[in-house]
This record gives C-alpha cells, structure tokens and sequence, in this order.
C-alpha cells in the first residue's frame, strides 16, 4: 500500500501549539472541533492505514482505530497525583502494542507528534519487575542474540537505544559482565527523530513503516525474552 495523501498537516502542529499556550478547559472547548478535525481525526485514519503494514511485520501487534479505547493515546491528562493540573496533553500519540497486552508497559510501536518534538519509539517503556528479571535474564543466557538484535545494520542506522538505567548494576548481576550496560537498562526503548516536515509529506506512513520494519530485530528478541509470540 501507498499513501497518496498526507495524512497529517501543518494544522495539527499548529492547534498542539496553541493548545500549549491555552491549556484550559474553556479554550479546549470552544476549539473542540478543530482538534477532531486536524488532530484526533487524521490520527486515526493513520492509525487504520498502517494496520496492513503492522500485521506484515508482525501478526501479533496490533492498530486499532476506535476513537476510545484503541490505539490512540486520549488528549486528557490524568492529574491526580500531579503537581501540573493542566488538563490537556499538548502532543498526539498512537502505541501499537501486542495483542497481549494490557498496557503501554509492553512490547509496542510508538509515535509521538509534537510541535519541535516529533519522534517514532520502539521496545518496551517502563517494564515492570518480574517483565524487566525476564529481559535480563535472556539477555545473560542469549547474549549473541541481543547484541545481534540491536546492533543489526537497519535498525542501528535508524534507531538510537534510549531511556532509563540504573547507576549501579542490578542485585545479581556481575559488574564485569561485558553487557552490563545493558543489564542496566530500566527501559528498553529505541528512538527514531523525525521532522514536522517529514510528519505531513504524503509518503509519511510508508516512511514510519519501514522504519518499524527496520526494528523488527529488536523488537522480535524483546518479544520473545519476555514470553510472547512474534
């Protein structure tokens, strides 16, 4: 499949911006509609357009586009437990995650739209601690598969591996271990910069897919460490 049409416009930067100058309940109202049209709208067309790539990578991931409840991250903010009451997310973002999953603390594919800040992430966010034991582990008992898997010549030109890790070795692990680096990892996420310019060109969705294709090493050695199908 081709996309012809752009699915995402210089209009969808432009209300994220002024949304983060106007992060308030009456100004989100009263531009309601223009975030269906130029955002949550265009999002999920996206998000059903790149279904058939996802299954031919894999048939275990999924892109759902129901309006609530599927792919689509929702708009509001929780801030229950926040310093930061403003109500509103100020970026778009879609997380195809597999099929077992029951949050975004799984196995996914990720992409976030903000003004300046557009970015496409791969791997798991924020394990928890039975998930990340799993990673490890694999890690120490497959350790060519892993270093194979992220340093395989696609996926290392596009994606940089990325978020957090711990300051000392996990309880167990040699310091010695010659992947200890990565025994350390708190998160095991690539990410893959994009510009806005990129975002709304008409060939955007086959460019995002073939960057998720491009970590399918990656993502399928992160799958199967922690028990599920590729």
């Amino acid at each position: 499949m081709t996309s012809r049409d752009a699915h995402f416009s210089p209009a969808l930067f432009q209300f994220l911006g002024e949304l983060r100058l106007n992060n308030e309940r009456p100004w989100f109202e009263a531009n309601k509609a223009r975030y269906m049209a130029e955002v949550r709208d265009p999002m999920l067309r996206f998000i059903g357009d790149f279904a058939p790539h996802l299954r031919s990578i894999s048939p275990h991931f999924v892109a759902d586009p129901r309006p609530n409840g599927g792919s689509l991250f929702r708009i509001y903010r929780d801030v229950r437990f926040s310093k930061d009451k403003s109500p509103y997310k100020t970026m778009a973002a879609a997380h195809f995650r597999h099929a077992t999953a029951k949050d975004v603390h799984a196995p996914g594919f990720y992409l976030h739209l903000e003004p300046g800040g557009c970015f496409l992430g791969t791997g798991i966010w924020h394990p928890d601690a039975p998930t990340l034991a799993k990673i490890r582990e694999n890690i120490v008992d497959d350790p060519d598969g892993w270093t194979a898997a992220k340093t395989d010549p696609a996926f290392a030109r596009a994606w940089q591996l990325s978020g957090e890790s711990l300051k000392r070795p996990p309880k167990g692990y040699d310091a010695d271990h010659p992947l200890i680096e990565d025994l350390k990892r708190k998160d095991f996420v690539s990410i893959a910069s994009v510009e806005e310019e990129a975002v709304c060109a008409p060939n955007f969705l086959d460019r995002f897919a073939e960057l998720c294709r491009s970590a399918a090493p990656f993502m399928r050695y992160l799958t199967r460490a922690v028990g599920a199908s590729w």
